[in-house]
């Protein structure tokens, strides 16, 4: 898989993704992840991608044409399809659904906004526009780390055994994960359920099932009116 990446800030996104299991996955040419600078596709000489807003109002509006030279840039050197996503607080909520989804396509495109947000017409070179929750930031960067990181650990090979994955949060039935424990066995009076130290497998299942569903009746009960 491959994930393009374009921002005004380059610098804040290639540390992270030199690091862990998606670092690892790139030195082994699992997942390829390229971080471009959005005033590299301006053409003026003071590299200016963003503008006042027509109609008036506060702060600055990122122009369209860095965006549609960025996007047809990195798209003359695929020969795929990708999905182009913007990430913006007013896209379409992230899930893991969505995560195993875009996990199937053999490119992404993410877009990140700043300041008071995006010129609309950038949308004309999007498959999809999503937000990773109900708040704002300051750009989307964090966004576009948030959503390359969850996609590319589904990608076959970067997390090493399935049995990771399927221990995730959201893996099955949109639950959270279960509680997870490791040595020592009691510590500081706090013990490990002995459930857990039996070996047997079949109740562990059992337990993890349901302290899934109790967690996520506890921090999550809107997962369970879906």
């Amino acid at each position: 898989m491959r994930i393009d990446i374009i921002t005004i800030f380059p610098q804040m996104l290639e540390g992270f993704f030199g690091l862990g299991v998606i670092g690892q996955a790139r030195q082994d040419g699992i997942v390829q992840i390229f971080v471009h600078d959005l005033r590299a596709f301006t053409t003026d000489k003071h590299q200016q991608v963003d503008d006042r807003p027509y109609g008036g109002g506060p702060g600055m509006v990122l122009k369209p044409e860095p965006f549609f030279r960025a996007v047809r840039h990195i798209k003359s050197q695929l020969t795929v399809e990708p999905r182009v996503i913007l990430l913006s607080a007013q896209g379409k909520l992230f899930t893991q659904k969505l995560a195993r989804e875009l996990a199937q396509a053999p490119a992404l495109i993410l877009l990140c906004g700043r300041y008071e947000g995006v010129d609309e017409r950038v949308l004309h070179l999007c498959t999809d526009e999503i937000s990773i929750g109900d708040y704002v930031l300051s750009g989307g960067e964090v966004a576009a780390a948030v959503v390359a990181e969850a996609v590319a650990r589904l990608v076959p090979g970067v997390v090493g055994r399935q049995e990771s994955l399927e221990q995730d949060s959201f893996y099955h039935e949109g639950l959270l994960g279960p509680p997870q424990y490791t040595r020592p066995p009691e510590f500081e009076g706090l013990k490990v359920p002995d459930v857990l130290l039996t070996g047997d497998h079949q109740r562990i299942e059992e337990f993890r099932r349901r302290a899934a569903l109790e967690k996520t009746l506890k921090n999550r009960p809107d997962l369970l009116k879906r």
